[in-house]
C-alpha cells in the first residue's frame, strides 16, 4: 500500500508524539511523587515485610528492636529476631532503618 501522507504532516506527527511522550513522563513522575508523599509508616513496614530486609526500629521509650518485619497489623508490627518476636505499636515507633 502506498502512503500519501504530506511531509509536513509527518513532521507535525513526530512533534506531537514527542510532546505526548513528555507529558506522559511528567504525569508519571507526578503520580510517583504523590504516592511517596501519601505513604504512611504502615505502608513502609508492609514494603519491608515483603522484602524481608533486616530493620532497626526505635521506639519512643528508647528501646531498639532489630530483626525482620514478619507481620503488619492495623496498629502494630511484629519484628522477629531468631525465635524472639516483638509486637510494636505503630504509634510508638520513632524511626525505622532498613539495614543493608
Amino acid at each position: 500500500m502506498e502512503s500519501f501522507a504530506h511531509p509536513d504532516l509527518a513532521a507535525l506527527g513526530r512533534r506531537l508524539r514527542a510532546r505526548m511522550d513528555e507529558t506522559l513522563d511528567a504525569e508519571q513522575a507526578a503520580a510517583c511523587a504523590v504516592v511517596r508523599r501519601r505513604r504512611s509508616l504502615r505502608d513502609a513496614l508492609l514494603m519491608l515485610e515483603d522484602r524481608a530486609d533486616p530493620v532497626v526500629l526505635r521506639t519512643a521509650d528508647g528501646y531498639v528492636h532489630r530483626g525482620t518485619v514478619s507481620a503488619v497489623g492495623v496498629d502494630h508490627a511484629e519484628i522477629r529476631h531468631g525465635p524472639t518476636r516483638h509486637l510494636v505499636s505503630l504509634h510508638h515507633i520513632v524511626s525505622v532503618e532498613a539495614e543493608p
